[in-house]
């Protein structure tokens, strides 16, 4: 998918309606229109590149200050307890949209989400060879 293809890249140009909690020059957020959480949103850089492996570290620089700025919004005007930031890297991490995007995820003492996964205790070693083979 190109960025001219690309809904978020739409959104970015005005084609497609987003409901906008907040824009500067290299970003903007929006609310997820199937949100998780009370005030869940998304933060994509204007610029497209499909995902962390292919955005440039500026554009992801901007992205992550921009979410932190929402998150800091999300505490001081929703009263959320936390926030769960969140990207999906490819199909098998959950990415649906192929546009570099960060979840903003109020959380609230109680709320139900539960994401996927539970921790697991690894074998005896498998950090070890795993940091290995990172370190290579």
């Amino acid at each position: 998918m190109t960025g001219e293809d690309c809904i978020f890249c739409k959104i970015v140009a005005g084609e497609l309606p987003a409901e906008k909690v907040a824009e500067d020059e290299h970003t903007i957020a929006f609310m997820d229109l199937n949100p998780w959480t009370r005030g869940h949103s998304l933060v994509i850089p204007r610029n497209h590149s499909r995902n962390l492996y292919e955005v440039d570290p500026e554009d992801l620089r901007h992205t992550a200050v921009s979410a932190q700025r929402l998150a800091e919004r999300m505490r001081d005007r929703l009263g959320c307890d936390g926030v769960n930031l969140l990207n999906s890297c490819e199909p098998a991490a959950w990415q649906t949209v192929f546009h570099l995007h960060l979840h903003v995820i109020p959380r609230y003492e109680g709320d139900p989400l539960r994401l996927p996964g539970q921790p697991q205790r690894p074998e005896e070693g498998e950090l070890a060879r795993v940091a290995a083979e990172l370190r290579a």
